[in-house]
């Protein structure tokens, strides 16, 4: 999927579920820039790994991490009602649902960077993004090197 059509088709309709405070330009720049490091918005599912949906979320980390987390909480429940989910659905319901729900793994995304005290890094600041997508992600192998490229595709695509 290109980030053009990702923004469109799942990212956008996921921060209209959300509260307006969180649907700024660098929150999208990220969320497009950490999905294009994850999976190059290509792989659904981890190759040779557990990761599922464009964001290669865990069920035990990044899932369980929005559905816990008292910043994010209350916003994800809101979200998988707005999506006719259950609310009540555990970690192990959601891990399954976002392999193939690219709005409600966006919504997860977004939130997940919600829970990192520091606000999100501008155009100009991949150095800054890049640590807050390891706060976030806690990438077992990270690459840096790809990074910058992806961070600067999604300023250009917001």
């Amino acid at each position: 999927m290109s980030p053009e059509a990702f923004l469109q088709n799942a990212l956008s309709p996921a921060l209209r579920l959300l509260p307006a405070s969180m649907t700024s330009r660098e929150a999208c720049a990220m969320c497009i820039a950490i999905a294009l490091q994850e999976s190059r918005l290509k792989h659904r599912r981890q190759i040779g790994g557990p990761a599922r949906g464009y964001f290669q979320f865990e069920q035990g980390g990044g899932v369980r991490g929005v559905l816990t987390h008292p910043a994010s909480k209350a916003r994800i429940m809101e979200v998988l009602l707005a999506l006719d989910y259950d609310v009540n659905a555990d970690a192990a319901a959601c891990y399954i649902a976002i392999e193939h729900n690219d709005i409600l793994a966006a919504a997860f995304a977004r939130l997940l960077l919600y829970t990192l005290p520091d606000p999100l890094p501008g155009r100009g600041a991949p150095g800054t993004g890049w640590t807050q997508y390891l706060k976030a992600w806690r990438p077992g192998r990270p690459h840096r090197e790809s990074w910058d490229a992806f961070f600067e595709t999604a300023w250009e695509v917001v």
